[in-house]
């Protein structure tokens, strides 16, 4: 039990109390004005190890900048792709304003003023992702005892805003293909098997089957900081894919003449194509007259071509990579407004001979 001890400053009498850490450690909290405070603080303490959430206050002291190095290293789960903007996001947003602080000293207002403040100045994504990195933070810490509560609950970030896709038609795909030689297999790859760009970056030769109009999936080559790091597809699902057949003779020249190993689409030097939506698929848009797209645009207009085409979202699904047909429906809701009709329609059609 904690133990209270009166002793004598220049300012007057003051308390002390002494007590045991969980650890059976002893340790002291000096400076009470009355023994009532004092008593106060012995008994608060007594509850907390009683209920298992006693916090060190020296634990509480450590500030802010000696966790989150630490933190980041410890998001070994993340792939390279995603573990990057984490870590902008900490060294521009988070380690600024927040590495000097104590964890005990940070409040639930402070944290929603700093959100609202950046809110101003940059865009949904970037405040969600900074605070995030913060609150991954405090989460560790309330885990680790340092803190009782993350005083970024309930934190509000501004909604992010989906911008409007755009969905090519068939002959809009092949009058872009047209303007992107010798790029037109790498366009009609990506806009007719929904390939992201680095599954289409790290096709090999022998991921393309022309017997059965099939690619294998099998990894996934991402440029972070100007490198390329090569791992597998983004839901970390190795998947096949098939092709229609106005792609064969394509990727039949494609792959001639290639080991099973070689890059069917390298860049000029050889290695990985890069992202480069200002270069020559920037000027293929411009000359073909489509509407401005990205390359990422030709994964949405795979998916619209195979829904109009009577494709379940299962099948989808598998053609996309999606964790489940769930993720594919909340990613392309807007393009099963028909089957909404088509319910209506049968349900018309069942219940019509029942009515008068």
């Amino acid at each position: 039990m904690a133990t209270i001890e009166a002793y004598e400053t220049s300012g007057g009498k003051r308390y002390m109390v002494r007590y045991r850490k969980p650890n059976r450690r002893q340790t002291t909290k000096r400076g009470f004005r009355t023994k009532r405070d004092a008593e106060r603080f012995a008994w608060e303490i007594e509850v907390a190890k009683d209920r298992g959430q006693y916090i060190d206050p020296r634990a509480a002291r450590v500030i802010v900048g000696e966790l989150g190095p630490a933190w980041l290293s410890r998001q070994t789960h993340l792939k390279p792709s995603s573990y990057r903007p984490l870590e902008i996001a900490w060294r521009v947003h988070v380690e600024p304003v927040w590495a000097d602080h104590r964890l005990s000293d940070i409040t639930h207002t402070e944290i929603q003023n700093w959100v609202s403040r950046m809110s101003e100045t940059r865009g949904a994504t970037t405040v969600q992702r900074s605070l995030s990195v913060l609150t991954g933070i405090l989460d560790e810490s309330v885990r680790d005892r340092r803190l009782l509560a993350s005083p970024a609950v309930g934190v509000k970030t501004p909604r992010k805003v989906k911008k409007p896709r755009t969905y090519l038609t068939h002959p809009q795909i092949l009058a872009l293909a047209r303007e992107a030689e010798p790029y037109a297999s790498v366009v009609l790859v990506m806009a007719y098997c929904g390939l992201r760009w680095g599954e289409m970056a790290a096709l090999r030769a022998k991921d393309v089957d022309i017997a059965r109009r099939r690619l294998s999936v099998e990894q996934n080559a991402v440029e972070v900081g100007h490198k390329f790091i090569v791992g597998t597809p983004k839901s970390h699902e190795r998947r096949t894919v098939p092709f229609p057949e106005l792609l064969e003779a394509g990727l039949r020249q494609a792959c001639k003449d290639k080991t099973p190993a070689a890059l069917v689409f390298p860049a000029p030097g050889g290695s990985f194509m890069h992202n480069n939506t200002r270069g020559w698929f920037a000027g293929a848009v411009a000359r073909s007259g489509v509407p401005r797209l990205t390359p990422h645009d030709l994964r949405h207009t795979a998916a619209s071509l195979a829904i109009s085409a009577g494709a379940n979202v299962k099948a989808v699904q598998r053609m996309l990579g999606h964790a489940s047909a769930a993720m594919t429906l909340d990613t392309y809701a807007d393009l099963f407004d028909d089957d909404l009709d088509a319910v209506a329609t049968a349900l018309h059609a069942a219940a019509a001979p029942f009515i008068e």
